[in-house]
């Protein structure tokens, strides 16, 4: 008795986006204080931050976070726009009472109520709330955290020892207007009249660094995402019609995976059963130039394709970047068994290719 037999194949394209990072940041906690109290200079707290760099920084989906002096929970301020080559950017923070004078017109605003004397202050990139804090350099360590600066008695701070602790007219200054980062809170601050600057504030450039962009120059920055996909020349195979004890014919298909991982990648495969009684499908492998094949393909043999939730199998891997136009993994789908005897119908499983950056 005959019987159809059609293998449909899966075409899976895989994107996998950037890993996210934490890239080099310019951007610095330039001064705190702590304000909105009685006999205050001015009536709100604040955190000015400022761009040391000759690049502007966008800083959409950063955060400026407070946590007490020894305190492990952190409340955040979310910041947006962009801060420019010398320039400042003002976050401006609670008030306790209406003393002292306004500050000038902020670039971010939140409801964090800074501690009057000693607390703990972090730029991150990021809108998660941190954790860390209760131990000096434990925040310094997470690589969303851009700047941390511990005041007064803080439990955590970059360096030997944390800035000098704040008051009612005293906020933490960064010296050199923001451009001396030694990596210590303990020198690169002093006490001083606060002077609050934002967006608006005249453009300081730091000794060494290059001048801000002139008329008519632009800064050009772009992020390279990273690439890898695989793509099929056929979505279907169809081997006919075959009756027990027959052993199909193998049919090729072409698997290119594009990748730009320096590190290379590899090719697996799985499936699915074939319902209702499965037949054992297999694969054969050529690898591209560069490619080493898995173990099991030595010698051209059709190895049989695990069905998921089975480890999938591992068809090659590549050390580097695939060609300018992909690598080409030249697969033939076929049985590793002549077919067994079972019921007449039609038989359908899907095979997955997927790569895996390395």
């Amino acid at each position: 008795m005959s019987r159809v037999l059609l293998l449909a194949l899966l075409a899976a394209l895989l994107l996998f986006p950037a890993a996210a990072r934490a890239g080099a940041s310019d951007v610095v906690v330039s001064q705190i204080y702590g304000g909105g109290n009685a006999g205050a200079s001015f009536r709100n707290d604040y955190v000015e931050l400022f761009n040391t760099g000759s690049g502007a920084v966008d800083l959409s989906g950063w955060t400026v976070q407070y946590a007490t002096a020894a305190g492990t929970t952190w409340q955040t301020t979310a910041l947006s726009g962009t801060i420019a080559p010398g320039r400042y950017y003002l976050v401006q923070l609670a008030s306790n009472a209406d003393v002292g004078a306004a500050l000038p017109p902020a670039d971010a605003t939140g409801t964090s109520n800074l501690g009057g004397t000693s607390g703990k202050i972090a730029l991150v990139r990021s809108t998660g709330a941190l954790t860390c804090g209760a131990s000096a350099g434990s925040c310094s360590a997470d690589p969303l955290v851009a700047d941390v600066v511990g005041y007064g008695s803080a439990s955590d701070f970059e360096g030997s020892g944390s800035a000098a602790g704040l008051s009612n007219t005293a906020a933490a200054l960064r010296a050199d207007d923001g451009c001396t980062d030694t990596g210590d809170n303990a020198t690169d601050f002093a006490a001083g009249t606060p002077m609050p600057r934002n967006s608006a504030s005249a453009t300081h450039s730091c000794a060494g660094a290059p001048p801000p962009p002139g008329p008519g120059s632009v800064n050009v920055d772009l992020d390279i995402a990273s690439v890898l996909s695989v793509s099929l020349d056929r979505p279907s195979l169809t081997f006919g019609t075959f009756t027990s004890g027959d052993r199909p014919t193998p049919l090729p298909e072409r698997v290119t995976v594009s990748s730009n991982n320096m590190a290379g990648y590899s090719l697996v495969v799985a499936r699915t059963a074939f319902a209702p009684t499965d037949l054992p499908l297999a694969l054969s492998a050529t690898a591209p130039a560069g490619g080493a094949l898995g173990g099991a393909f030595a010698g051209g043999a059709l190895v049989p394709i695990p069905i998921v939730p089975a480890t999938a199998l591992t068809v090659g891997t590549k050390a580097t970047p695939s060609a300018a136009g992909g690598d080409v993994w030249a697969t033939n789908i076929g049985f590793s068994a002549p077919l067994p005897l079972v019921a007449t119908g039609r038989y359908t499983a899907s095979v997955t290719f997927t790569a895996i950056a390395r």
